[in-house]
C-alpha cells in the first residue's frame, strides 16, 4: 500500500526514513544539510512531495512536543563540579581530536623529563612543544608540554596520576582550546575592562567571562553591550564581609577559574585571598615596588621620573606584594602633565594585564614561592 492511501493520523514515518528519502531525492547526507531545489511554484508540488513535507512537519512537531525542558530542580542536581567539568572537557576534546597541555611542577630530581616524555610516547602521543625550568634556588622543577590528541583519556589520566604520585607532582591536563572562566572585577576606571572585553570579542584572548562585578554601576551598560551579566555589589566597611560572600557565591555558581581585578580599587580580605590563592590577578598602576597608593602617576610626576610602568601580579593578603607575572615600562619626560602620564600609564596597564591573563589561560604561568615561572 502506498503512503498516499494511508490516513493522515496513521502516517508517521521515522526520522531515519525521512533522511533516506531526502538523501535519495536531493542527493544529500541529511535533512539539515539538504539543499534541494526551492519549491516555489504550485505546479511543482505534486501529491508525492506534498505527502513528504507533511510527514516531515508532523515528525518535527512530535519531536519538539516530546522534548522536556529542564526544571530548576533538575538543572541544579546535574550541575558539574570543577573536576567533572575538567574530565568532560578532556573527553570532548579527545572526541574532537584536539591537542592538550600537560603542566606540572614538583621537587627537582633527575629523570623527570625522561619519565614524562616516555609516558607520552607509550601513549603514542606526539609532543608538539615542550618547555622546562629547574630552579636551583627553590629546587623545584616546572614543565609545560603541548601534545597531540588522545582517544584514550582514562588511560592517560591513570598513567599521569601514577607518575605524579611517584614524583610528588602537581599537574593539570587541559585541552588547548578549553576556555577558562574568568570573573572580572572593576571600580570606576574602565580602560583595562574595556581592553579585555574587546580582546575576548575579537578572539585575541580565549577566555569566557560569565560575569562582571563592580562596587559601582558605571560599567553596567558596557557589560550589557557585550551580553555579559553585570553584578553591582556596593561595599562599605560594615558590609565588606557580606559583599565578599556574594562574590564567593558567584565564583562557585559559575565555576570560576580565575578572578581578574581590572582596576578594582578595594582591598580584598585575607579570607578571600586565601580562598582564591593563586587564582586572582591584579593590575597595579605602577612599576612595583615603587609608588604605592591612590595616585602613583602624580607621585611619579612630583619625583620627575623618566620611566613609568605597570605590574600584573597574583593577589595575596599582603597588599601589592604577590608574585609578579609581567611588568612593562614606557619612557616619559619632563614635558608630560599628570593627565598625560595617566593616559600613557593606562596604555601600559592594559597591555600588561592582557598579557598576564593570556599567559595564564595558555598554562604558561607557574607559582614558585614568592615568584613566578612564565614560559613565554
Amino acid at each position: 500500500m502506498s503512503t498516499a492511501a494511508l490516513p493522515a493520523r496513521l502516517y508517521r514515518p521515522s526520522y531515519t526514513l525521512l533522511q533516506k528519502t531526502v538523501s535519495k531525492s536531493f542527493n544529500c547526507r541529511s535533512i539539515s544539510s539538504c539543499v534541494g531545489p526551492p519549491i516555489q511554484k504550485p505546479a511543482f508540488r505534486n501529491r508525492q512531495t506534498t505527502q513528504f513535507f507533511r510527514a516531515l512537519h508532523v515528525t518535527q512537531h512530535q519531536n519538539f512536543a516530546t522534548t522536556k525542558k529542564p526544571t530548576a530542580k533538575s538543572a541544579k542536581s546535574t550541575r558539574l563540579t570543577s573536576a567533572d567539568q575538567e574530565e568532560l572537557a578532556l573527553k570532548m576534546a579527545s572526541a574532537n581530536g584536539e591537542d592538550h597541555f600537560l603542566t606540572l611542577s614538583c621537587p627537582d630530581k633527575s629523570g623527570i623529563v625522561y619519565a614524562v616524555t616516555g609516558l607520552l610516547a607509550a601513549q603514542n602521543l606526539t609532543i608538539l612543544d615542550l618547555q622546562q625550568f629547574s630552579d636551583p634556588a627553590s629546587k623545584n622543577f616546572f614543565m609545560r608540554v603541548h601534545f597531540g590528541h588522545t582517544t584514550d583519556v582514562s588511560s592517560l589520566q591513570t598513567s599521569v596520576a601514577q607518575l605524579a604520585k611517584d614524583m610528588q607532582m602537581d599537574y593539570s591536563i587541559r585541552p588547548v582550546n578549553a576556555k577558562p572562566k574568568v570573573l572580572i572585577m572593576v571600580s570606576k576606571i574602565g580602560h583595562c575592562l574595556n581592553d579585555l572585553l574587546f580582546r575576548v570579542k575579537s578572539g585575541q584572548l580565549k577566555i569566557d567571562i560569565p560575569a562582571i562585578v563592580s562596587n559601582h554601576a558605571e560599567f553596567q551598560s558596557l557589560a550589557q553591550s557585550y551580553g555579559i551579566p553585570f553584578y553591582h555589589l556596593p561595599v562599605t566597611k560594615d558590609t565588606k564581609t557580606e559583599q565578599e560572600t556574594q562574590i564567593l557565591d558567584l565564583i562557585k555558581e559559575h565555576s570560576i577559574d580565575l578572578v581578574v581585578l581590572a582596576r578594582y580599587m578595594q582591598v580584598l580580605s585575607p579570607r578571600l585571598c586565601t580562598e582564591m590563592s593563586g587564582r586572582i590577578i591584579n593590575i597595579h598602576h605602577s612599576f612595583l615596588p615603587s609608588f604605592k597608593g591612590a595616585k602613583p602617576y602624580h607621585q611619579a610626576y612630583e619625583r620627575g621620573v623618566k620611566i613609568i610602568g605597570a605590574t600584573a601580579h597574583f593577589v595575596t593578603a599582603d597588599l601589592d606584594e604577590g608574585p609578579i607575572i609581567e611588568q612593562r615600562v614606557a619612557r616619559v619626560d619632563h614635558a608630560l602633565s599628570p593627565k598625560e602620564l595617566v593616559e600613557e600609564g593606562s596604555n601600559v596597564e592594559s597591555q600588561v594585564l592582557a598579557a598576564a591573563v593570556k599567559w595564564w589561560s595558555e598554562r604558561r604561568v607557574f607559582l614558585n614561592g614568592a615568584k613566578t615561572v612564565v614560559f613565554n
